[in-house]
C-alpha cells in the first residue's frame, strides 16, 4: 500500500510535462482571483468530451456502512466518467479512488462527500441540541472539529448544515436543524458554515459545506417526511428562505435540493428556486447537488414519465450534480442531440462542479492526499472529546427544578438509583458520521465514573442501576426490580424519552407522548415518595404534560453524542450549571401543532367568540427560548438610547442583567420586537438579537443591542425589505415570553413628509 507521500510522487509523475499540455498548475486555489479561476475552468471545459462533462455531473454511492468503494467506481474514475462519490471515507479508501481519477485522460480529481452532520468520529450533540446552546462560538468550534476529523479521513464535502425551519415536531428531521425561528436558524447556519469551511476550505482541516434542503422541506404537510409543501411566496421569503440566504452569505460552497413538491413543482426541478432565487437574486456561484435519488424521484412525483425526462427537468432547472441516480450519464447526450438540453446548460453545470473542486484545492499539486498516520492521530483526540463533552452539557435544557431538586447533593444521600434502558443505550442516530458505539459514554458509565471520582471511604454510597423495561418500554415486566431499587434509594434518576432511531429521516410520528409504558414507570416511582429527577433523551419536543405538572425536575439532554453520558453526570451533580434554551416550542399535545411563538395576532370579535380551544389551553407547555439555571438572574432597567428615531437610523437597547443566585451561571438574553402596524401584518414577536453571557454570583452587567434598518425592516407588499414609520414594542428577557418592554417610535426620514 502506498502512503500519502508515495501517492503524491506517483501523481506528479502523471502530470502533463509542459505548461502548454495541461491546465493543472501548482497554486493555492483560495488565493486565485475570480477571473483567473474562470479562465482555468474555461480552459478545462474546452478540453473535455461530452461524456467527460456528463461524468462530472454524476455522484455514485459507496458503502454507507463500511466507507468502501467498489471496482466499478474505480473503473469509472480511471475513465473520467464520474465526478464525485458519497460515503467513501478513510484515508486508504479515498486515496485509492483519487489515484484512479488521476489516471484519467484529464486527471480531474474526484470529489468525496459524506454526511458529517454533527461530527465525524467524535460525535457532538444533534444539531437541534447544538442550537439549544445559543452559543455561536461553540457551534462553530464543533463543526470545525468535525471538519478536521473528516478531512483527515479524506472527506472533502459534507451535506450539512440542514437549515430547514421546522415548526412541526411530528417531523422527525426536526432533530437535524436549529428549530423554529428564522433568525436563530440563520445565525446557526452561518456559524456552522464558518466552522466547516473557515475562510479557505482548501485547507487540510476544512471541508465544503452544503446548505440543505432547498427549500421549505421542514414544512411538510402533517409533519410527514417527504410530503408536499404548499405555501405562499410571502411565507417562503419571510420565514423559510432567510436561513438559506444566511448560509449563502456565509460562503456555503454548495446547496442541496429537497425531496418534496413545492407548490406543484418538486424542488429538484424547481427553476424558480434554483435559478431565480439562488442564482439570480442571491448571486450564488457554488454547486447544487440533488438529494439521494431525488432526480429519479421526479418520476414518483408524476412530473417526469421516465428517467430521461427526469434528467431533463433537473438539468434545466439547475441541478449540477445528480446523486445516486444516473439520468445525466445515461441520457444527457441524447437530450442534447434532441435539443432538449443545450450545451450551454451542460457547460454551466460542469463549470459549477469544477469551480467547487478548484476552491477545495483539488487541482493543487502535488495532490493533497490523506495520510493514514495523520488520520489516526486526528480522530477522537482528547481535546475533541472534551469539546464534545462541554458542548453536550451546554445544550441541556433544565425545564423544571422544584425545591432545588438538582443538582444532586451527594453529601446528603447514601443510596442512589438510576432507572431506564436509555441510560445504557449506545445507539447513535442515523447521521452518526463514522462514530463507533464503543466510543460512546453512556449515562450509566458517566454516573459511575463520576461517583468513583468523588466517593469517600468514610461516606460510602450505594449505587444501583435497573433498566426498568426494554428499549421502547413495551411491557412492565421489569418494573418490580426497578421499583425495588428505587424504594431503597435516597434519590432516583429516571432516564426516559426516545430511542435515537425514533427521530430523524423517515421517522415521523403522530404521537409525541413517551412511548410504551415509560410514563407508567415514572408514575410508579413517583408514588414511592422518593425524591427523583427525570432526564429526557429526545430528538424532538415531546408532549410531557404529566411530567411538567408532577416531576420535581426535568432535564432535556437530547441525543448528546459521544461524550453525552459524562456531560449528563456533570450537570446532574452540579459540576456544570445548565444554560441551554429551547430552540423550539414544546407543545402540550399534538392537537396544538404547529405551535410557535412568532405567530400572528388573531382577531377577537366578542366573547365567547375568541381564539381558543374547547378542550385545551392554547399556550405552550414550554415556550421558545425557555430554560432554567441552578442560579437565578434578573433582567431589568430596559433603556433605549432614544425613544424616537428616523427611518435609516439605529437605536441602542440596553438592559441590566444581575446574577441574584448563589453560583456562577450563564444566561441567554433575548431581544424581540413587534411592529405594531404595517401594510403586511406582522408576528406578535420576532427574535432579533441575543447574547449569552456568564456572571458570577452577585455580578451585574449592562449589555447592549443595536436595532437598525436590518432588524426593523419587513418584507413589504412589493417584496422589498422596508422600514416604515410607526411604533415598535421592544421586549428583552430570557425567553419568548419576556415581559420587560419599551416602545420605540420610528419617524419618516428628515427629507420626507408624512401623509395623513
Amino acid at each position: 500500500m502506498l502512503d500519502a507521500r508515495e501517492l503524491q510522487k506517483d501523481a506528479a509523475e502523471r502530470e502533463p510535462k509542459s505548461p502548454g499540455e495541461g491546465f493543472m498548475t501548482p497554486a493555492d486555489s483560495s488565493g486565485a482571483k475570480d477571473a483567473d479561476l474562470e479562465d482555468r475552468i474555461r480552459n478545462l471545459l474546452d478540453r473535455m468530451s461530452l461524456q467527460e462533462k456528463l461524468g462530472q455531473l454524476q455522484m455514485a454511492p459507496g458503502s454507507f456502512t463500511s466507507g468502501d468503494h467498489n471496482p466499478a467506481m474505480l473503473d469509472l474514475a480511471r475513465r473520467g466518467l464520474i465526478g464525485s462519490v458519497l460515503n467513501v471515507r478513510g484515508a486508504r479508501n479515498t486515496n485509492e479512488l483519487i489515484s484512479a481519477s488521476l489516471e484519467s485522460r484529464l486527471k480531474i480529481p474526484i470529489l468525496l462527500g459524506f454526511d458529517v452532520i454533527h461530527g465525524y468520529r467524535t460525535l457532538f450533540p444533534i444539531p437541534l441540541a447544538c442550537a439549544a446552546t445559543w452559543d455561536l462560538t461553540a457551534v462553530e468550534r464543533s463543526t470545525a472539529i468535525a471538519a478536521a476529523e473528516a478531512r483527515s479521513a479524506g472527506v472533502q464535502w459534507t451535506f450539512a448544515p440542514m437549515v430547514d425551519l421546522a415548526r412541526d415536531p411530528r417531523w422527525g428531521r426536526v432533530q437535524e436543524g436549529a428549530g423554529e425561528d428564522t433568525f436563530l436558524g440563520g445565525e446557526m447556519a452561518k456559524a456552522q458554515v464558518r466552522g466547516f469551511q473557515g475562510t479557505d476550505y482548501s485547507r487540510n482541516d476544512k471541508i465544503m459545506a452544503c446548505a440543505k434542503h432547498f427549500a421549505a422541506y421542514g414544512a411538510a404537510e402533517a409533519g410527514l417526511d417527504y410530503n408536499a409543501v404548499d405555501m405562499s411566496e410571502r411565507r417562503l421569503r419571510e420565514i423559510y428562505l432567510p436561513p438559506f440566504k444566511a448560509a449563502a452569505d456565509a460562503g456555503a460552497g454548495s446547496f442541496m435540493t429537497a425531496y418534496m413538491d413545492l407548490n406543484g413543482v418538486p424542488a429538484t426541478a424547481n427553476s424558480w428556486l434554483l435559478q431565480t432565487v439562488l442564482r439570480e437574486e442571491w448571486q450564488f456561484d457554488g454547486m447544487v447537488v440533488s438529494d439521494f435519488l431525488s432526480v429519479s424521484d421526479l418520476i414518483t412525483h408524476g412530473l417526469a414519465a421516465n428517467l430521461s425526462e427526469a434528467g431533463r427537468y433537473a438539468l434545466n432547472a439547475g441541478v449540477d450534480v445528480e446523486m445516486a441516480s444516473t439520468s445525466y450519464g445515461q441520457f444527457g447526450a441524447a437530450l442534447l442531440a434532441a435539443g432538449q438540453v443545450s450545451i450551454e446548460t451542460i457547460n454551466e453545470r460542469v463549470s459549477n462542479v469544477l469551480r467547487a473542486k478548484f476552491r477545495l484545492g483539488l487541482f493543487n499539486r502535488p495532490f493533497p492526499f490523506a495520510d493514514e498516520q495523520w488520520e489516526n492521530q486526528t480522530l477522537l483526540k482528547a481535546e475533541f472529546r472534551q469539546a464534545a463533552r462541554e458542548m453536550a452539557a451546554q445544550s441541556f435544557v433544565l425545564l423544571k427544578n422544584d425545591r432545588r431538586t438538582l443538582p444532586i447533593n451527594l453529601a446528603k444521600i447514601r443510596a442512589l438509583t438510576l432507572i431506564g434502558s436509555l441510560a445504557d443505550d449506545t445507539m447513535p442516530d442515523l447521521w452518526k458520521g463514522d462514530s463507533k458505539a464503543e466510543d460512546t459514554v453512556t449515562i450509566l458509565q458517566g454516573i459511575r465514573d463520576k461517583l468513583s471520582a468523588v466517593r469517600s471511604p468514610s461516606a460510602p454510597l450505594v449505587f444501583r442501576y435497573e433498566k426498568g423495561c426494554e428499549p421502547g418500554c413495551p411491557s412492565d415486566r421489569d418494573f418490580p426490580a426497578a421499583l425495588d431499587a428505587a424504594r431503597t434509594a435516597d434519590f432516583v434518576i429516571l432516564v426516559v424519552g426516545e430511542l435515537a432511531n425514533a427521530s430523524g429521516e423517515a421517522a415521523s410520528l403522530t404521537d409525541l407522548n413517551l412511548s410504551g409504558r415509560q410514563l407508567d414507570l415514572v408514575k410508579a416511582v413517583a408514588d414511592l415518595g422518593v425524591p427523583y429527577a427525570v432526564v429526557l433523551r429526545n430528538g424532538r419536543p415531546l408532549t410531557i404534560e404529566w411530567l411538567a405538572e408532577n416531576a420535581p425536575a426535568i432535564l432535556v439532554t437530547w441525543h448528546p453524542g459521544t461524550m453525552g453520558g459524562a456531560a449528563v453526570a456533570d450537570v446532574l451533580f452540579g459540576d456544570v450549571n445548565p444554560s441551554g434554551k429551547l430552540p423550539i416550542t414544546f407543545p402540550r399535545n399534538v392537537g396544538q401543532i404547529p405551535l410557535y411563538y412568532a405567530h400572528k395576532n388573531p382577531p377577537k370579535p366578542a366573547p365567547p367568540f375568541t381564539s381558543h380551544y374547547l378542550d385545551s389551553v392554547k399556550t405552550p407547555l414550554y415556550p421558545f427560548g425557555f430554560g432554567l439555571s441552578y442560579t437565578t438572574f434578573s433582567i431589568e432597567e430596559l433603556r433605549l438610547s432614544a425613544s424616537r428615531i428616523r427611518v435609516g437610523e439605529s437605536v441602542t437597547v440596553s438592559v441590566e442583567v444581575r446574577n441574584i443566585g448563589q453560583r456562577e451561571g450563564q444566561e441567554v438574553v433575548q431581544l424581540y420586537i413587534h411592529d405594531l402596524v404595517a401594510r403586511i401584518t406582522q408576528p406578535i414577536r420576532q427574535l432579533k438579537a441575543f447574547q449569552k453571557i456568564s456572571l458570577t454570583a452577585g455580578e451585574v452587567r449592562r449589555i447592549e443591542f443595536v436595532l437598525g434598518s436590518e432588524e426593523l425592516a419587513y418584507l413589504d407588499p412589493e417584496f422589498r425589505m422596508t422600514v416604515e414609520p410607526g411604533a415598535f414594542d421592544v421586549y428583552v428577557g430570557n425567553s419568548s415570553d419576556a415581559t420587560l418592554t419599551v416602545r420605540l417610535f420610528v419617524h419618516p426620514p428628515a427629507s420626507s413628509h408624512s401623509h395623513g
